[in-house]
Formats: structure tokens, sequence, C-alpha cells
């Protein structure tokens, strides 16, 4: 049973794995919300997201003999890199199973801790049977990384800070992927205090706790599409299920779209790297259906790779039209591009990339296509540039820009 005796033990063990990750106020998302938000950044935790709380604390409690068989657990990532560290503070050996799809920063950092990591299958799902699998053929100890009380209650320990900080505090955002975060920080926060409002927030592509919760009982999603691999799973914790239907008093979901959005906004105000799932708290505060309260937003992780960035951040500037492409049709004379060259440098804006297509028309004289791509403050700034070569003749169309990249 997750007790706050149980809770306050957990805090105690972990304070030895931990960074102390303290409440950052958001001038910006207060703004914003008409809330007073907080960030509890615990995409700066040693290992990079709050995993390493649940698994240490759940390997603190097994014996010497179960630790020494060998521990294996399956994970997108975050998880496997706690247990691999706290595995090795142990001096006990780690198998980490993880999908084939986990960025190749959070598999280099599991390896890095001494782990052995096997990659097998597309989602978490699939790396979990790979897994139990191998703990029933080599004997070892498995450490689930959320259908575990005590794995939750580890992670649970982040309330308890949370209340440290805040005491006042009127609503915490929380991550939910299998269940296990939700179920820690739900249960104590509701101990500490009945009447504060817990919500959790999964990606609308894998919202397998949303529709268990509607069901009454655990349900597996037929499938699941998201870009929040930290959060990408089918099936919730049955274990840690009830606790999640006594104390979250709501559950959203949120498009990958909007953690584009709040990826670039995370960048740009606080100048902190969070990971998709991770920013499920960030995009939530717009969906909050309040103002003046004091909202505590979870951040659980920040482990991405460098390619996964780049992406995010090309497909930010694009969703709020700081990039945008257009088409114009122009005769094929010397001096044509330079006049649209010339128009758009009058505007501010700064082009980027160039098409020149000289096959659009039979008749070249007649037209040839020419693509630009360009940046702009943002979509005031784009329907100026926009006017501005109507007024000179063009007749631009807005397309879908390319990758900036290619």
């Amino acid at each position: 049973m997750m007790t706050l005796e149980k809770f306050e033990e957990a805090t105690e063990a972990v304070k030895k794995v931990i960074l102390r990750t303290k409440l950052v106020y958001s001038d910006y998302f207060s703004d914003t919300t008409g809330n007073k938000v907080y960030l509890k950044p615990e995409n700066m935790q040693f290992t990079g997201a709050y995993k390493v709380r649940g698994a240490y604390y759940k390997i603190s409690t097994l014996t010497k003999e179960e630790r020494e068989k060998g521990l294996i657990t399956a994970s997108a990532g975050n998880h496997a890199q706690g247990v691999a560290y706290a595995a090795k503070l142990y001096n006990a050996k780690a198998t980490i199973v993880m999908p084939t799809t986990t960025p190749l920063i959070k598999v280099n950092r599991t390896k890095s801790y001494g782990a052995d990591v096997v990659l097998h299958g597309n989602v978490y799902d699939d790396a979990y049977q790979h897994a139990c699998k191998l703990a029933k053929e080599k004997g070892y100890t498995f450490i689930h990384p959320f259908d575990d009380e005590v794995v939750a209650t580890g992670q649970g320990t982040i309330a308890m800070e949370i209340f440290k900080d805040l005491p006042t505090v009127d609503i915490i955002l929380v991550p939910i992927g299998g269940g296990g975060l939700a179920a820690g920080v739900s249960t104590l926060a509701k101990l500490l205090n009945p009447n504060i409002k817990v919500i959790g927030v999964e990606p609308a592509g894998a919202n397998c706790m949303q529709e268990s919760v509607k069901a009454g009982h655990v349900v597996t999603l037929p499938e699941i599409d998201t870009i929040a691999d930290g959060t990408a799973v089918k099936t919730p914790g049955s274990n840690i299920f009830s606790y999640i239907q006594n104390n979250i008093d709501e559950i959203i979901t949120i498009d990958d779209h909007e953690l584009i959005v709040a990826f670039l906004d995370m960048i740009e105000n606080h100048k902190m790297v969070v990971e998709n799932s991770g920013l499920l708290t960030v995009a939530a505060l717009k969906h909050l259906d309040c103002k003046n309260k004091k909202v505590v937003s979870i951040l659980s992780g920040g482990n991405m790779d460098v390619i996964t960035v780049a992406s995010i951040v090309q497909h930010g500037l694009i969703e709020r039209e700081r990039v945008f492409t257009v088409t114009v049709q122009l005769p094929d004379r010397p001096g044509e591009l330079v006049n649209v060259a010339s128009v758009i440098a009058k505007e501010q804006g700064n082009i980027i990339k160039l098409e020149h297509n000289q096959f659009v028309s039979i008749n070249r004289n007649s037209a040839v296509e020419l693509e630009i791509t360009m940046e702009a403050y943002g979509h005031d700034h784009k329907e100026k540039i926009v006017s501005a070569l109507k007024k000179h003749g063009y007749d631009p169309k807005i397309v879908k820009p390319k990758s900036m990249y290619s």
C-alpha cells in the first residue's frame, strides 16, 4: 500500500541519488494562462528524468539475493537509465529491454551506466513482453517501470518536494504513460491535501489511461501514435489503476502539434530542453478552465537526441508561422528574381531557400514558378509580406514548407 509512512521512507531513500529540483516560477506561462505557474524540472535530474526515484527506491527494498540474481526491466528510455544507474550503485547486473524506436541518446546513456541493452519491438509493450520472457528464462528480478506500488511510491516523492516548496499549491499537472508517476504523485498529494486537484495529461495518440478510466477497468489500445515516446503505452498498469481512479481528478489529452509549440516555448522562455512526454503538462496549461490558481507542471524528463530536437524546432517554426513557403509565377526574363527578392527584403523577410522551376509551363515567357521559403516574425509579419507581393503584381500561393535541411 502507498501510505504516508512509505512515502516518507522513500523520500529519505531517494535523497542519495536525486538532485533537488526546486520549483521554477514561470512569468511567461503565468502571463499567458492567468494562473501562477510553477515548473517542477525533473528534466534536470542526473539521469535526465524522474524515473531514478522509483527505480532506486524499489532496488533499495530488494534483498541481497534478489539483487544478485540480476535485474531486468523494459523501458522506452528514462526508467532504463534509472534502473541502470541504481543497479550500478548496488553493484548489481542490469539488463534493459528497449523498443527499437528508442532515441539513441537514451540507449547510449543506459549503456554508459554499465547495463546490457537489448533492443526489441517497436513500442514499450513489445519490449515488456520480451523482458518478462528473459526474466523467466534467466531468473532475473523484474523492476516494472510503472505497475508496481513500490516504484510508484518512489515517483510520488516528487509531490513531497512540491508541497515543501509551495504548500498552497492548488493544481498539479502530471504526465501519464503507464500510470506509475501519476499514481504516486496523486496519492501523496491527496494524503497531504485532500482538496488539491491533480490532473493527468496523456498524448491523444496513446490515451490508454483515459480510456481505462472511462471503461472502469484497464483496457488495451489497438494501436498508438504519438511523438511522446516516453508515454507511448498501450496498456496502463493494473496494480496502480485503483490509485488513479481514486486520486486523479481529470485527464487531459494533448495532440502532437501542441507538444511542438510547447517545446519552443520552453526553449525560448526558460532555456530548457524538455522531451515530448515532459511537455504534456506544459501544453495542458492552455486547457485549464481556471484563473488565479497556483499550478505546478511536472516536467518529467529531458532526454532527446539532436535529430529529434532539430526536427521539432523546424516543425515548431512552421507551426508558429515563423517559417513559411509561397510560390509565385513570373515571366522568365532577367531581373524578375531580383524584383521578387527586393519586395521581400523591403518587408524584412529573410529568404531561406529558393527553387526556380522553368518547366511549369510550356511557354516559359508566360510563366515560370518560383518557390520561396522564408523566415518571418510571426503571423502578422507573414501576412504583411504576402500582401506586399500581391501589391507588386505577384499572386503568392501558400504551400507546405519542405524540410529546411534538404
